[in-house]
């Protein structure tokens, strides 16, 4: 088993479905409400875990009850907590609204503490960053120390990945310290200006990728699937349908985790999209994100 270290943000979903969003000033009555664990680099870490790697969650929480809800989850799933909590500042939160209709979602985060996660913490997490088989993070916390997170894990051998989300203008030098970097169509189009709606302009994108430095671009493209480059191949892998769509909200994490996980545990890149890709499918077949990500049976089932 190889071990998945994580930097991310954990964040409380407070997650509403209605027929529509609501106009600006405008109150309507939505259908549904939950409160579950989310947080990018949070439900990836659950998605690695359960998908049978050693994973490992770096980050930073208040001490309430958000925070609570956080360790419960890691500790069902099998994460290993890397955190530090703080009584002055709170654990994040993220609204999200679900259309009814499409299983559709629009986000807004509140980091909270993890935006305050700087360079020193990763300092103090070295020597797990630097023996990690993959390491991985995301953007909801700050550059600077996401950065020097991939720099010690690639002194330290480990494959990185970047998951660009939110969008955000990334350096040419943190780009260069990617394996792969694995955005959506928004993100990929964000970072390169190449629109993606289409396998061919995915192409496009990922060649932009590999201009600015990176050595394996995965695309992801929903319903479509993953276009995978590696600057000399090309692949469009499909996705894996597991049943109906009930909510997309976690399924980017749900294929970055698998994907992480698969790496780890010794399977090449393509195979290991292939796993990502079951393990997103299975989880937009249940509401919920970092509670509907599957485990290793679930997805290795899948994949026969």
């Amino acid at each position: 088993m190889g071990s998945v270290v994580i930097l991310g943000v954990f964040v409380a979903d407070t997650a509403y479905r209605a027929d529509r969003p609501p106009k600006m000033g405008e109150t309507i009555l939505g259908n549904s409400f939950a409160l579950g664990p989310g947080g990018k680099g949070s439900n990836q870490a659950v998605a690695a875990a359960r998908a049978g790697a050693e994973t490992h969650f770096i980050s930073r929480l208040g001490r309430d009850a958000f925070a609570d809800m956080a360790l419960a989850i890691w500790k069902d799933a099998g994460v290993h907590p890397a955190v530090t909590q703080h009584d002055d500042q709170y654990t994040g939160a993220a609204y999200i609204f679900i259309e009814e209709a499409t299983g559709n979602n629009a986000i807004i985060i509140c980091p909270g503490v993890a935006a305050t996660i700087s360079p020193a913490d990763i300092d103090a997490r070295a020597d797990l960053i630097g023996n990690a088989s993959v390491f991985v993070t995301q953007l909801e916390q700050p550059l600077d120390a996401a950065e020097h997170a991939l720099e010690i894990a690639r002194t330290g051998g480990a494959r990185t990945i970047l998951n660009p989300a939110p969008a955000a203008h990334i350096p040419a030098s943190m780009l260069r310290l990617c394996d792969y970097v694995t955005p959506n169509e928004s993100e990929a189009e964000s970072i390169t200006g190449v629109k993606v709606a289409t396998v061919e302009d995915a192409k496009t994108a990922a060649r932009a990728f590999h201009d600015r430095g990176v050595a394996n671009a995965l695309i992801t493209l929903g319903e479509k699937g993953v276009l995978f480059s590696d600057g000399t191949r090309i692949e469009h892998v499909p996705a894996i349908s597991a049943g109906p769509v009930v909510e997309t909200t976690g399924a980017g994490d749900a294929f970055n985790g698998g994907f992480a996980a698969a790496l780890a545990n010794g399977m090449a890149p393509l195979e290991a999209v292939r796993f990502g890709n079951a393990t997103a499918g299975i989880s937009v077949t249940r509401p919920g994100t970092a509670p509907s990500m599957p485990d290793l049976a679930e997805i290795t089932s899948l994949l026969r």
